[in-house]
C-alpha cells in the first residue's frame, strides 16, 4: 500500500514544483500601469553631449496668436465686379409685356446688372410697374413722353428715354465716380447671349461686337486688324463714322461721368446716325476695344416681333375676366 502511494507521489512531484516554479516567477513581474500613458522625453535618443530639444510651448490665443497670423501672407481683396446698367426704353403696345418678360428672364441670369427701363409715356404704367414689381431684379422705373412732332415715321426714336437713363446714371453716382460700371442700351426687340455680358464687363472705355439680323444682312461687324478696328462690313451707309447699332456697343460708366454732356440729339441728327453723332462725342474708332473674339461672334440679334394680328379682336370688352396681355 505505501508503495502505491510513493509511486504516485514521485509521479505528481515534478508536476507541482512546475506549478510552484511558475506562479512564483508570474507574482515577480511589475504590474502594469492602470492607465497607461504614452511617454514622451524631450532627450530622447540625444545621448551623452547631445544638445537639448526644449519642450513646445503652447500658445494662449490672444496677442501672440495674433502676432504669427500676421507673419503670414494675406491674400489680397478681389476687385468689385463691374456693375452692367442695361437702359431699356419700351412704349405700350400689344408685345410689351412679351418682349419685356424675355428680356427679364435674361437678365436674370447676369450678375449685378441693374436695369434702367425707360417708358415713353407722361407717368408710370401700371403693366410697367406691376411687371417690375415681379420681376425680382434691381431696376429704376423712369418715364419721359416723346414730343408728338416727333413720332412721324423715319425720326429717331427713343431719344428722350435714352437721355433719361443717363441723366439718372449720372445724378446718382455724381458722388462716386470710382464705382466700376459699364452702360448698354439694351431695346426690348433684341435677343442677348449670356457671353455677351460677360464680354462687356471687361470695356474699359468703350467696346464693340457684330449684330446679327440687321442692316439688311445677316450680321454687321466693325472689322478689326492686329486688334483695332479699321472699318466696318455693314449694308447700309458704310460711311457712318460708327456704322453700328444700337445693341453694338457699351460704354464704361467713368466715361459718361466724365463727358456729361454727351447725349442723344435730333436737331442735325438723321435716321441711323444716332449711335455715330453719341460715339464721336466721347471716343474715337482708334479706341475702340473689339470683343467676341475680335468681332468674329454674334452674340446679340436684331429680332423684330412679328406685327401681332388683332382683326378678330372685338371693339368692346366682351369676356367677364380682365386680364392683362
Amino acid at each position: 500500500m505505501k508503495s502505491v502511494l510513493f509511486s504516485r507521489f514521485f509521479i505528481l512531484l515534478p508536476w507541482i514544483l512546475i506549478v510552484i516554479i511558475m506562479l512564483d516567477v508570474d507574482t515577480r513581474r511589475p504590474a502594469p500601469p492602470l492607465t497607461p500613458r504614452p511617454h514622451f522625453s524631450p532627450y530622447a535618443a540625444a545621448g551623452r553631449g547631445a544638445a537639448r530639444v526644449p519642450l513646445p510651448r503652447r500658445v494662449s490665443p490672444g496677442r501672440h496668436a495674433e502676432q504669427r497670423n500676421e507673419s503670414r501672407p494675406r491674400a489680397e481683396p478681389e476687385p468689385p465686379l463691374p456693375t452692367i446698367y442695361a437702359i431699356t426704353p419700351t412704349y405700350s403696345r400689344p408685345v410689351q409685356k412679351a418682349e419685356l418678360t424675355r428680356l427679364a428672364n435674361t437678365f436674370r441670369q447676369v450678375a449685378r446688372l441693374h436695369w434702367i427701363l425707360v417708358e415713353d409715356a407722361a407717368a408710370r404704367s401700371e403693366l410697367v410697374s406691376r411687371f417690375l414689381a415681379r420681376a425680382g431684379l434691381p431696376s429704376t422705373h423712369l418715364h419721359v413722353p416723346t414730343p408728338r412732332r416727333y413720332k412721324r415715321p423715319g425720326l429717331p426714336r427713343a431719344t428722350e428715354q435714352r437721355n433719361a437713363g443717363l441723366a439718372w446714371l449720372r445724378q446718382t453716382h455724381q458722388q462716386q465716380r470710382s464705382q466700376p460700371g459699364v452702360l448698354f442700351f439694351a431695346d426690348d426687340d433684341n435677343t442677348y447671349s449670356l457671353e455677351l455680358f460677360q464680354e462687356m464687363r471687361t470695356t474699359r472705355k468703350v467696346s464693340v461686337w457684330p449684330v446679327g439680323l440687321v442692316g439688311g444682312r445677316r450680321y454687321e461687324r466693325p472689322l478689326v486688324e492686329n486688334g483695332k478696328v479699321v472699318g466696318w462690313y455693314t449694308g447700309w451707309r458704310a460711311d457712318r463714322p460708327f456704322a453700328i447699332d444700337m445693341a453694338g456697343f457699351a460704354v464704361s460708366l467713368q466715361v459718361i461721368l466724365s463727358n456729361p454732356k454727351a447725349v442723344f440729339t435730333r436737331r442735325g441728327s438723321q435716321p441711323g446716325m444716332q449711335e455715330s453723332d453719341f460715339l464721336k462725342q466721347i471716343t474715337t474708332v482708334e479706341e475702340l476695344e473689339p470683343k467676341a473674339s475680335n468681332c468674329t461672334k454674334v452674340l446679340v440679334w436684331h429680332t423684330r416681333t412679328e406685327k401681332v394680328n388683332l382683326a378678330n379682336e372685338p371693339k368692346y370688352l366682351v369676356d367677364t375676366v380682365k386680364i392683362e396681355v
